[in-house]
């Protein structure tokens, strides 16, 4: 997927719903950007996309969101995450045996086969959304 520049709030969320759709079990995806790049718009748009009707919020205080849908969705934000020890409490492998993962700041992870995208935050609300990696599938 070519990069894409988005120019609201509600387009982040229609490519990350376009995402969420081909999510499948076992899937994670890598965001990295800034603060207020879009991650969390996007991932709201992942988690419509598989299939559920809860409200996304930044899990930032409680480091991971499950979201019930099609696939299950476990919403995962590594800002405050300062070492290994507490990556490895975060059980990813076993999120990811039941459903999709996507985590923000994902930077700070390296898994194989990952999906990884990157947010640029270009003033108001344009966003550039570059894919660097896709899902395997």
């Amino acid at each position: 997927m070519p990069d894409v520049t988005t120019n609201s709030a509600a387009e982040t969320e229609d490519l990350g719903r376009s995402w969420g759709e081909r999510l499948r079990t076992g899937d994670v995806v890598l965001l990295q950007g800034e603060l207020g790049a879009g991650k969390t718009t996007f991932v709201r748009g992942a988690a419509q996309g598989a299939g559920s009707t809860a409200p996304v919020a930044s899990p930032t205080f409680q480091l991971v969101r499950v979201y019930p849908g099609r696939v299950q969705l476990a919403h995962v934000d590594l800002y405050r995450v300062e070492n290994s020890s507490e990556l490895a409490d975060i059980g990813l492998e076993d999120l990811a045996t039941r459903g999709a993962v996507v985590v923000e700041w994902g930077e700070r992870l390296d898994v194989d086969d990952a999906a990884l995208i990157e947010f640029e935050h270009l003033g108001g609300d344009r966003r550039r959304i570059r894919t660097i990696r896709d899902l395997s599938h």
